[in-house]
C-alpha cells in the first residue's frame, strides 16, 4: 500500500529537540547497511566483557521479557534476531500488558525464578523512576552508555531511555472516509462508536498520554492535564469513545476504526495490514506530545546476565536501527546519524522532519504529576471502564 499521510506529516526527529543539552539537530547521511566494522571502536577489555556476558547468559539459558508486543517498535524482529544470535530461550510474558502491570509482575514474582518472572521491563518514562523508588530494578550501564542523553537516564544506571514517539490518530480509511485531522474533529457525531484508546488510561502510559495530548489541544498544558480528562468525558458522553482496548485485529475488522496511539505503532500497523486494510496516520497539530520509553533490569531477575545481554543488544547500533525500522525513534539517533550508519533504504522510507518541531517533551516531574492526575481521576471524570 502506498504511504498515505494526512495534512500533518510525521517526522524523523533530531534528539536535540528532546533535550537542549544534546546540541543541534543532526541530519542523517544515507549509508549502506551498518556492519560490525561501522560500530564504535571497542577496547579489547570491552569485547572480552561482552563475550563473558554472552557466555554467562547462555549458561542461564533463557530470557524473560514482558509486555513486548511483536508489532510494537519492531520488537518481533528484534526478539527473533537476539534469539538467533545468542541461542537463548525467550519467554514472552503478557505481550499486551501495561507499564503498571510490568511493575506488578516484578513484585508478584520476587521469589519466583521461573518463566513468569520478568528479567527486564520496557515502560513509560515515568515508570522508570517509580521502579527505582520501589527498589524493583538493579543498576546496569550498557557499553554505549555515554551516547544516551544524561537527562534520559538514571545516573546510577537503574533505568535508561530507549526510544520515543508522538501521539497520533490511526484511521482505517476503508471504514472512515472523512479522516479526522485534529482533536476537535473527534467530537463530530459521524464518529459515534468508532474511537478507541490503545490501553487502559488508569494503567497504560500510551493511553494516559493520549489524554494529556488532548489537554494541550483544549486549553491545558504540560502542567495542567485536566482539560484532557474533560475532553474525554465529552467523547464518552457523545458515544464516540468505546470501552475497548484497540489492537491490530479490532482496527482491521473495523471495530475500532479510529485509534489514539503512538505514531510508530500506527505506522507499523499500516505496514502490517498493507494490501488488506488501508490505514492513514495523522498527528493532530493542536496537541502534539512526545513520550519516551525506558528499559530496566529487575532486581529479582532469574536470568540477570541474559537481561544485561538483551540491554547490550537493544542499545547496540543494530538494536537501535532495528527500533528505527519499526518507526520508533531510538535514543541514540544522533550518534547513529553523526557516524552515517543509518541504512539508505531506511532513511528513504522515513517522512520529513516537520511535526516533531511542534512536539511537547514533558519533564520527568511533569510526567509524574500528570500521570497521577489522569490515572486517579479517570473514573470520576470520564467514567468509562476501558478493557
Amino acid at each position: 500500500m502506498k504511504l498515505k499521510y494526512q495534512s500533518a506529516l510525521l517526522v524523523l526527529p533530531a534528539l536535540a529537540l528532546l533535550v537542549s543539552a544534546c546540541g543541534a539537530a543532526t541530519t542523517p547521511t544515507p549509508a549502506p547497511k551498518a556492519t560490525e566494522s561501522s560500530k564504535p571502536a571497542a577496547t579489547a577489555a570491552a569485547a572480552t566483557s561482552l563475550d563473558d556476558l554472552a557466555a554467562a547468559a547462555k549458561k542461564e539459558g533463557s530470557l524473560n521479557v514482558i509486555a513486548l508486543p511483536r508489532n510494537w517498535a519492531n520488537y518481533g524482529e528484534l526478539l527473533d534476531s537476539f534469539k538467533a544470535k545468542y541461542g537463548l530461550k525467550l519467554n514472552e510474558i503478557n505481550p499486551d500488558g501495561s507499564s503498571a502491570q510490568e511493575l506488578e509482575a516484578i513484585k508478584a514474582n520476587k521469589d519466583n525464578k521461573g518463566p513468569q518472572a520478568p528479567d527486564s521491563i520496557d515502560v513509560g518514562f515515568g515508570f522508570g523512576p517509580d521502579a527505582a523508588s520501589q527498589d524493583l530494578v538493579q543498576p546496569y550501564k550498557v557499553s554505549t552508555w555515554d551516547t544516551i542523553p544524561d537527562t534520559l537516564k538514571d545516573k546510577d544506571g537503574k533505568w535508561y531511555g530507549d526510544y520515543y514517539g508522538v501521539l497520533a490518530f490511526e484511521v482505517n480509511t476503508d471504514i472512515i472516509k472523512n479522516v479526522p485531522q485534529d482533536w476537535a474533529d473527534l467530537l463530530k457525531p459521524e464518529y459515534k462508536g468508532q474511537i478507541a484508546l490503545a490501553g487502559d488510561p488508569r494503567q497504560s502510559n500510551q493511553a494516559w498520554s493520549a489524554v494529556w495530548a488532548a489537554a494541550l489541544a483544549n486549553g491545558g498544558s504540560l502542567d495542567n492535564p485536566q482539560p484532557g480528562l474533560d475532553f474525554f468525558a465529552k467523547l464518552n458522553k457523545s458515544g464516540n469513545l468505546v470501552p475497548v482496548i484497540a489492537n491490530v485485529a479490532t482496527i482491521g475488522k473495523g471495530e475500532t476504526p479510529i485509534v489514539l496511539r503512538w505514531d510508530y505503532n500506527a505506522l507499523g500497523d499500516r505496514d502490517t495490514m498493507s494490501g488488506t486494510v488501508n490505514i492513514a496516520v495523522v498527528v493532530p497539530p493542536s496537541g502534539v506530545i512526545a513520550g519516551v520509553y525506558v528499559q530496566a533490569i529487575s532486581k529479582y531477575a532469574p536470568n540477570p546476565n541474559a537481561a544485561k545481554l538483551w540491554m547490550e543488544y537493544l542499545y547496540s547500533d543494530a538494536g537501535q536501527i532495528g527500533l528505527l525500522k519499526g518507526y520508533a525513534h531510538p535514543i541514540r539517533y544522533n550518534d547513529l546519524a553523526k557516524r552515517g550508519i543509518i541504512p539508505a533504504d531506511l532513511a528513504a522510507k522515513l517522512p520529513p522532519a516537520e511535526v516533531y518541531a511542534k512536539a511537547a517533551f514533558p519533564t520527568l516531574d511533569q510526567i509524574t504529576k500528570a500521570k497521577e492526575v489522569i490515572t486517579k481521576n479517570w473514573d470520576a471524570v470520564v467514567g468509562l471502564d476501558v478493557k
